[in-house]
């Protein structure tokens, strides 16, 4: 992340606290730079990966963008005497992207969630921006050993932009591992992003998105998949904020990660194109 952008600590890990407008903009300088990129961004379930898993940890730390998403993160803020600008959520945040992708007719890939996801948020999302090129999308569940191979299928499509879906820390370690591989300029770890944007999941109200209590009503969708992450994380997520607000102690600055080989999700099916 570049020096210049103003951060906020959240265990450790420097989120970039900037309003929309200037996410947005930052986002385009890294999709229009020679170098790839990544952007991540961190909630309270996030931040505890990280804060016991030194691999994910590394590669949040070397991301060139980090934003932030959710009201656990916006309440680490509080507690050491400042606010994030804005909500960065993924789910918000990447359709301003994809409408700056079409703009700017840059190519996108779509990577992640179960199987037909990919595809369906691909013909949702061209019906949504005037002009975005859906270049290729397939789905989330490949094996270990077919990272490489999807890569290369992202390479051969042509894409500028690439979105994925398979949920933290597997998203992040993709791109650690396999950014420059895949040759597009900009990969975002989108998170639960294909599955809402191709309906198999639906979003809160606006007044609970507003209200910051969003995960109620994902908890209530999907009690058993998100009980142990909101019900028991949250609260482990503002202990370890207390505890480093109360007893901070100097925080390593980890190198930068050497990942062979991100963990994936184990599946037999093919992987789609």
């Amino acid at each position: 992340m570049r020096a210049s952008i103003p951060t906020t600590s959240v265990l450790g890990v420097p989120v970039a606290n900037l309003s929309v407008p200037d996410a947005i903009a930052e986002t385009n300088r890294l999709l229009n730079h020679p170098e790839p990129a990544v952007l991540c961004f961190v909630n309270a379930h996030s931040a505890n990966l990280a804060h016991r898993d030194p691999a994910y940890r590394r590669t949040l730390l070397a991301a060139d963008l980090v934003l932030n998403d959710g009201s656990g993160v916006e309440l680490a803020a509080r507690l050491q005497g400042t606010r994030f600008r804005a909500n960065l959520n993924g789910t918000d945040l990447i359709p301003l992207v994809l409408d700056l992708a079409a703009c700017q007719s840059h190519r996108v890939f779509l990577l992640g969630g179960r199987p037909g996801v990919a595809r369906s948020a691909a013909s949702a999302l061209a019906g949504r921006h005037l002009g975005l090129r859906v270049v290729g999308h397939a789905h989330g569940y490949f094996p270990p050993g077919a990272a490489r191979s999807v890569a290369d299928a992202v390479r051969a499509s042509g894409a500028d932009l690439l979105v994925l879906g398979l949920g933290s820390p597997a998203q992040e370690l993709f791109l650690a591992a396999h950014l420059r591989r895949t040759g597009v300029r900009l990969g975002i770890a989108g998170g639960a992003f294909l599955d809402f944007a191709a309906g198999r999941v639906p979003r809160a109200p606006r007044w609970m998105r507003e209200s910051g209590v969003e995960w109620v009503f994902r908890l209530g969708q999907e009690p058993g998949r998100l009980f142990h992450r909101y019900v028991v994380g949250n609260p482990l997520f503002l202990a370890r904020v207390v505890r480093e607000r109360c007893f901070p102690r100097r925080t390593s600055q980890l190198p930068a990660p050497e990942i062979s080989e991100p963990p994936a999700r184990p599946s037999h099916r093919r992987v789609e194109q």
